[in-house]
């Protein structure tokens, strides 16, 4: 798998939205469905802002996304419902989410309910984001990639707090919620093609460990270079710890 490297973060998030497109509109004309994985977080802005511009029939699509923090209400800025509302739903409404809920009353029965969603039919194209910490979803290291559970509730670590503050969703660490639901690894991996938009300089040393160290449950993003079909588009910025 070699990187596809863009000049801008812009640039990235429309080459990686075309790409998505295809995949979806080829699923759609073979077997009527597209069954798809959303992340969020700042890094995915410019890919859901050209996705948008994208000729898809969206009421052909079924969508899951990734994570929620358990306990934040949908009204907090920091919500991924509230996100996904906002930055996909609002052009896509007439797609199938399955949206996670950390306000669920009963959490088990909740991630019983999306296990058997998400299960139910293969998952075609996945878009998953790394962190900083070269996390994916919510797996922070040393991610779990054992668990054959399809989604499980994890404590988040520091790293993974921090940079929901710096990316302004929190105004402090103390309000960052300490645990999340989120997809598992495996359950990520159980997907027909991975596709990871990440820009920014921030991003970077993540990228380089992911890449260039062994596969670690330390670099949980690390484990997508076993996936038969992962596309991982990079700008300049999250490029730049790769130079021979």
């Amino acid at each position: 798998m070699k990187p596809k490297v863009a000049e801008t973060a812009g640039k990235l998030g429309v080459a990686a939205a075309e790409q998505a497109a295809a995949i979806i509109n080829d699923c759609i004309a073979r077997r009527g469905l597209a069954r798809i994985v959303l992340s969020t977080g700042a890094s995915q802005f410019m890919f859901l802002e050209a996705l948008a511009l994208c000729k898809v029939d969206w009421s052909k699509v079924e969508m899951f996304h990734l994570d929620e923090y358990v306990g934040l209400p949908v009204t907090h800025p920091a919500s991924f419902r509230k996100y996904l509302q906002e930055r996909f739903l609002s052009y896509a409404a007439r797609a199938k989410a399955y949206l996670v809920n950390g306000e669920a009353e009963d959490i088990d029965a909740h991630i019983a309910e999306l296990t058997r969603e998400i299960r139910r039919a293969p998952i075609d194209l996945s878009l998953i984001g790394i962190g900083e910490n070269a996390h994916i979803a919510f797996n922070d290291p040393p991610a779990d990639f054992d668990t054959m559970a399809a989604y499980k509730v994890v404590e988040l670590d520091e790293a993974c707090k921090s940079q929901q503050v710096r990316e302004g969703w929190f105004a402090s660490i103390d309000e960052v919620p300490k645990k999340a639901i989120t997809m598992t690894v495996r359950q990520i991996l159980d997907s027909e093609t991975i596709i990871s938009c990440v820009p920014y300089q921030v991003k970077a040393n993540a990228i380089m460990l992911a890449l260039r160290e062994e596969i670690t449950e330390q670099v949980p993003a690390s484990i997508l270079k076993t996936h038969k079909d992962w596309r991982l588009f990079l700008d300049q910025e999250s490029a730049s710890e790769l130079s021979a």
